[in-house]
């Protein structure tokens, strides 16, 4: 039996941004003590919000020039893909995806595949807005008295630029559905 005055007792550890919380996590890449609100979970472990912020900075690598050029041709592009949307149909439903995987790569290409968050969001945007002129024409002629015709030209173009805004976003931003 062992002498309880002999057991060895760990420090207690109190979180770095909550010093009255008590904690046994520690941030795997400075090691500092963190509590569960301040732990991130990664593949490798946990961290603190400040390596997190820190890392993330490291994949920014896009450069001034980079967001004018992807919002223009994110802008084109979903124009004139808006344009084929009118003459689609029902067939929008399988071409919008692709045409805003085509975007999220001509982006790629003409950014030389340099990412950061404001990039990708400022192009996401860029699509919304190059989709928007057809559809307001298409909702004109409804505000104006127009038939059921109308109403099905606003849907198509409608369901364009959801389609092709989530494909486009989720192809740039890596995020894999299905997992």
């Amino acid at each position: 039996m062992t002498d309880p005055s002999s057991v060895e007792t760990t420090p207690k550890l109190y979180c770095y941004n909550h010093p009255q919380r008590e904690t046994m996590l520690r941030c795997n890449r400075c090691e500092r003590p963190i509590c569960n609100e301040c732990a991130v979970l990664t593949p490798t472990g946990y961290r603190c919000k400040e390596c997190i912020r820190g890392q993330q900075k490291t994949f920014d690598t896009s450069r001034p020039l980079d967001l004018p050029l992807a919002v223009i041709v994110a802008g084109v592009l979903s124009f004139f893909g808006s344009f084929l949307a009118g003459f689609l149909w029902f067939f929008v439903l399988m071409a919008a995806p692709i045409v805003g995987v085509i975007i999220a790569e001509a982006v790629r290409w003409v950014v030389r595949r340099r990412r950061s968050k404001l990039l990708w969001r400022a192009a996401t945007v860029a699509v919304v807005v190059g989709s928007l002129p057809l559809l307001l024409a298409a909702l004109l002629p409804l505000l104006l008295g127009g038939s059921i015709g109308s109403i099905v030209g606003i849907l198509i173009r409608g369901l364009y630029t959801v389609l092709v805004t989530s494909s486009f976003y989720y192809r740039l931003t890596g995020i894999q559905l299905g997992r």
